[in-house]
């Protein structure tokens, strides 16, 4: 049997593919996978084992909690975004160097968006030919819980589940029928069983989980976590299934040869501000990098705290995140707002996202308070108690602008509650929604000068052309800002 001090010097070994690595799922939603995710994370790397997470999914703030209970950047893996072949290479490049893979998926193991299962956690695990650890709420059932586990491995016999977590089991005697009747019946092993605890959890709010930044006890919860899953869990078990993980399929020829894309260097590399804070913290780690290989110099920005924006700035990136709940802070900081409301008038490239729109626009209303926001765009932003969008985006770029080409279409997904008010009938959009909801029901993307700002988000593997395009903006108004500059010298 493959054991903790076994794993953490387990090496890929060169030109294999047989890389280590589980799918954690689960029956449904609020099983406890995330938890128990972040517990193995930490667990495993404390014992110096390196492990890659991963999360199924459009998701920021599972994968924010798995980079520091892992100390390893955390990726998403999603159907609707990449292809087959894209998923599979991104499982094996950023595990190449790590022990294991440790692949969390969302809501129920065989829910997607549509009767096919698409985007499903189960898509995953076949694509990668990925096991699965079965995370099951034991609560009230024992022998049933066999019926529950048979059920999920002949629904798709594709799908390779090998074990089986009992999560909030409440006594001896539960775990043990429950335990005899899974292993007796289903024929695969129970690796866990942990006891019911109200302290295994993480607060949420609206949009799911609240993100790790927002607790100053972030390490010693996972800390404690990973002290459950230590006591609770065969960690020995664990790794010999996912060490029985057959070879990655779909790894192409080309990526065989170049593993990796060396960045462009440019002599003339552009500055792109990055606003990132606890108030703006949704990014994929894809996106942050796909404009770095563009030859792009990357600089943090946080509209929490800085009085202003450097000074040779070329674009402005704001992501989404929690920009209702930081609003008081965000709006005493009235000097950056006002730094970037006079750049993007002067034709500074900015583009933002669903918590960047509403920072763009003149105030966020929630039930009793009203937040002054930076005032470029010309709406309110009004919070609700139910979401107003949620889910995957299909848009078509509907007007010539400068940050896609017309008439293509753009794979994204959005979530929140928020609604655009008080918008002039004259805006201008970039984008017409064939699939969501983005500002309006029928339109997305406010086009203003240079500024592009849209509910949407967007993932740089399913849109190669946005860091591009982005880094071509920034040059240009890199270059216009050299004339200006020149163009003064000249007069004097």
């Amino acid at each position: 049997m493959l054991t903790l001090s076994e794993g953490s010097s387990l090496k890929i070994k060169e030109n294999s593919y047989n890389v280590p690595r589980l799918v954690i799922g689960a029956p449904q939603g609020r099983s406890g996978k995330t938890t128990f995710t972040l517990g193995l994370l930490r667990a495993l790397s404390s014992q110096g084992i390196k492990v890659q997470p991963f999360k199924k999914g459009p998701d920021y703030i599972d994968t924010n909690w798995h980079t520091v209970a892992a100390g390893t950047v955390s990726r998403n893996l999603d159907a609707y975004f990449m292809t087959q072949q894209e998923l599979c290479e991104s499982v094996f490049c950023h595990t190449r160097d790590k022990n294991v893979a440790v692949i969390e998926g969302a809501m129920g193991l065989y829910d997607g968006s549509d009767l096919k299962g698409s985007s499903s956690t189960a898509e995953i695990a076949k694509i990668t030919r990925t096991p699965v650890l079965l995370v099951v709420d034991a609560t009230r059932m024992t022998r049933s819980i066999a019926a529950m586990v048979m059920g999920y491995q002949h629904f798709d016999p594709d799908v390779q589940i090998l074990g089986v977590v009992l999560n909030k089991v409440a006594r001896n005697r539960h775990e043990k029928v429950a335990r005899e009747s899974i292993e007796e019946f289903c024929k695969v092993p129970v690796v866990g069983a942990i006891p019911k605890d109200l302290n295994l959890t993480i607060p949420d709010r609206h949009l799911g989980l609240i993100t790790s930044g927002e607790i100053h006890e972030t390490n010693q919860l996972l800390d404690y976590f990973a002290e459950i899953i230590i006591k609770h869990v065969d960690l020995d078990l664990v790794l010999k299934l996912a060490q029985s993980a057959p070879e990655i399929p779909n790894i192409s020829d080309y990526f065989k040869v170049n593993q990796s894309e060396v960045p462009k260097v440019r002599s003339n590399a552009p500055k792109i501000g990055i606003i990132r804070d606890a108030a703006f913290s949704f990014y994929y780690p894809e996106n942050i990098e796909a404009l770095q290989r563009q030859g792009a110099e990357l600089v943090t920005i946080k509209a929490l705290s800085d009085d202003k924006l450097p000074s040779d700035l070329d674009a402005l990136y704001i992501g989404g995140g929690f920009p209702e709940v930081f609003a008081a802070e965000l709006e005493k900081n009235q000097s950056i707002r006002e730094e970037i409301k006079g750049c993007a008038e002067k034709g500074l490239p900015i583009y933002a996202e669903c918590g960047g729109l509403m920072y763009l626009g003149r105030t966020i209303r929630t039930s009793d308070q009203c937040y002054n926001m930076v005032g470029l765009l010309p709406f309110d932003t009004q919070m609700e108690r139910k979401p107003q969008g949620h889910g995957y985006t299909l848009m078509k770029v509907s007007q010539a602008q400068p940050w896609f080409d017309q008439d293509t279409e753009v794979k994204g997904h959005e979530f929140h509650n928020s609604r655009i008010i008080n918008l002039p009938s004259e805006i201008e959009f970039g984008f017409q929604v064939k699939r969501g909801h983005g500002i309006d029901g029928q339109s997305d993307g406010i086009c203003y000068k240079n500024v592009f700002a849209s509910y949407n988000h967007l993932h740089a593997i399913g849109c190669p052309a946005w860091a591009e395009r982005m880094v071509e903006l920034a040059l240009l108004y890199k270059q216009k800002k050299w004339l200006s500059i020149e163009k003064v010298a000249g007069q004097n």
